[in-house]
């Protein structure tokens, strides 16, 4: 069966294919639109009477181009959502409009005056016709291979109503627009989930779809929740559901519409920048701090000989934190506590003598933990400990900003609903380690993730990066 992520990895790879194909698009158009304005056809009718070299006409184009792609973005042409043949066309003319509108304004201001109006013509209707047949062709490719399989949304319909079987009839006859029923059951029940959770292990399930007009409100809850829970994508025909956090998408399949629950802005382009400013951030944090990592290995090789890096069990096994969609990642900061220092948290005499702050909770905590070394201490106060996570971020396990990485003995325990947190990578900072980090209740700090990962935004990240230094500087709440 397909991998989950590898359905998300295909439909990411079109959508990002779209930048660098619209640029070539746009330049072709813009060279073709050159070379038709000194073709005979239209000399004979009008001779040419401006100077300007190809050389020096694609001097002006490339940048140009750039700025077509940024109009682009603002019609709407990169969204990773599938959207009709003809919508897309409009965006593509009214993107192409503004875009040319946008140059003209520009070259009026700036006195740059182009003085064939053909060539400035020619190239607003070649270039609504190349990006349009460059679609087309990305388009045919996308759904050629999802009749394969590749980049196909693997779906349990839940609901062998009329509307559910019209829709798995659909999706099996027409498998190019990307949908794949690999279970279609009447109700939702515990031998469902059995089945559910079974292809989820296999890798062999993206969402669940809800098409059963008489699912009573808790079997809807019900099947939400599960679908939060085990982080795939939750659709359901029209009118079942009674509201979402998040602005709901309307697919039209079937002649039916069909309501998709998003989790998290996080996704499509927004999954694409988010990578992109982590590898660019973690690589400039990685140099600035350089200095200082070689000064803390220094003083913690001092203070006790042997590997600066916590990244092994006193079982020997690596150490392992929880990260997106549940799945565990080797793990590795500086060494600030005594050699063997993990299996106290599992000690009754220890944790009768020093107590654990957040019992009752699935974390751990000290407020003097004999454990921690000097230096060990001194790192911690100030977050030093956690610099060589720059390098899980470059390594792609986690992200500058998102929910902290929990251990999984603490993720076995917590509660359903606390399990949304591993919807996006986890991060070295976040929205709740800026609002009282070690000080907050868990549930509070719950709250706090499950904010950002359905308020996600760009701006979202720089803030709280912008205010981390001020948070870890004061120690509000350090461990």
């Amino acid at each position: 069966m397909l991998e989950c992520a590898s359905m998300k990895r295909v439909n990411l790879a079109f959508a990002a294919m779209l930048v660098p194909l619209d640029y070539l698009a746009l330049i072709a158009a813009a060279v073709t639109a050159y070379s038709l304005r000194f073709t005979s056809f239209f000399t004979n009718l009008k001779p040419v009477n401006f100077g300007l070299t190809l050389d020096e006409y694609l001097q002006n184009v490339l940048p140009i181009a750039v700025i077509y792609l940024i109009i682009f973005a603002f019609a709407g042409l990169y969204s990773i959502r599938p959207r009709s043949i003809a919508d897309e066309f409009s965006r593509i003319v009214l993107g192409s409009g503004a875009a040319l509108a946008a140059v003209l304004a520009l070259a009026f201001f700036t006195r740059e005056l182009f003085e064939s109006r053909f060539i400035i013509l020619a190239v607003l209707g070649l270039t609504i016709a190349f990006v349009f047949v460059e679609r087309l062709s990305i388009r045919a490719l996308q759904r050629g291979l999802r009749t394969y399989g590749v980049g196909s949304m693997q779906l349990a319909v839940i609901g062998k109503t009329k509307s559910g079987n019209a829709l798995v009839a659909w999706f099996n006859q027409f498998p190019r627009f990307g949908y794949r029923p690999v279970l279609h059951v009447s109700h939702f029940s515990h031998e469902v989930t059995e089945k559910i959770l079974s292809l989820k292990r296999q890798d062999g399930i993206d969402a669940l779809l809800l098409a059963n007009s008489d699912a009573t409100k808790d079997e809807i809850t019900s099947i939400k929740a599960f679908a939060d829970i085990n982080h795939l994508t939750f659709l359901y025909s029209a009118d079942l559901f009674p509201g979402s956090s998040l602005r709901p998408l309307v697919h039209t399949l079937a002649g039916r519409p069909l309501i998709e629950v998003p989790t998290t802005p996080l996704d499509g382009w927004g999954a694409i920048y988010k990578r992109c400013f982590d590898i660019v951030g973690a690589l400039a944090l990685i140099v600035l701090t350089l200095p200082i990592q070689i000064v803390v290995a220094l003083a913690l090789f001092i203070e006790q000989p042997g590997s600066v890096l916590f990244r092994k069990l006193p079982d020997g096994h690596a150490a392992l934190r929880i990260g997106q969609s549940g799945k565990p990642f080797p793990y590795f900061k500086f060494r600030s506590m005594v050699k063997d220092a993990h299996k106290h948290r599992f000690d009754p005499k220890f944790i009768a003598a020093h107590g654990n702050m957040r019992e009752g909770t699935p974390l751990f905590k000290l407020e003097n933990d004999p454990r921690v070394t000097k230096v060990g201490k001194f790192i911690r106060k100030y977050s030093l400990d956690e610099i060589p996570e720059f390098y899980l971020v470059l390594l792609g396990y986690m992200s500058l900003v998102g929910p902290r990485p929990h251990l999984p003995e603490e993720v076995a325990s917590y509660k359903p609903e606390h399990r949304k947190v591993l919807t996006i990578k986890p991060g070295i900072t976040g929205l709740a380690q800026i609002s009282g980090r070690a000080n907050l209740d868990f549930d509070d700090e719950v709250r706090l993730d499950m904010y950002y990962i359905e308020n996600w935004n760009p701006w979202r990240d720089l803030v709280i990066i912008l205010k981390t230094p001020a948070a870890v500087i004061f120690r509000r709440g350090a461990y």
